[in-house]
């Protein structure tokens, strides 16, 4: 898998554990859901995209990391998403060039948020990237 010096920096900064249940907004075709399941050992990731394409691309691309439980997707825009009754609320969640996150789409941020955080354990913590490598942004609680 060729990954980006970009996301490869990124996902090396995350305070990951083995175990965590992580969130990834934005997930496009998995590239780095899979680097973060390689990390966590027992633990999940649960991609989303507004993205029906590349909810496919990253379905196709993570075969081995889905099979063994490690990975699962959905096809949701972050303003819009809502713990399942098959999910456990979140240790961490983060996003890469999300525009509800990163200034592009103000008008959503507010909502992305507040679905954010409610998605997220109490202790459960936001990065997104703009920093070097990242950032960790407040959340509403």
């Amino acid at each position: 898998m060729t990954v980006s010096d970009r996301i490869a920096d990124f996902v090396a900064a995350l305070p990951l554990q083995p175990g965590m249940r992580v969130l990834e907004i934005g997930c496009g075709p998995g590239v780095a859901a899979r680097l973060v399941a390689a990390r966590i050992g027992p633990g999940m990731v649960l991609g989303i995209d507004r993205s029906a394409r590349a909810i496919s691309q990253a379905q196709a691309r993570s075969t081995t990391e889905i099979a063994a439980g490690l990975l699962r997707l959905r096809h949701v825009a972050v303003e819009d998403l809502r713990l399942q009754p098959e999910d456990a609320p979140f240790d961490l969640a983060f996003a890469m060039r999300v525009g509800a996150l990163d200034g592009r789409h103000p008008e959503l941020a507010e909502q992305a948020l507040a679905r954010i955080a409610a998605a997220l354990t109490p202790t459960g913590k936001l990065f997104i990237d703009g920093g070097d490598p990242m950032l960790e942004m407040p959340l509403p609680r």
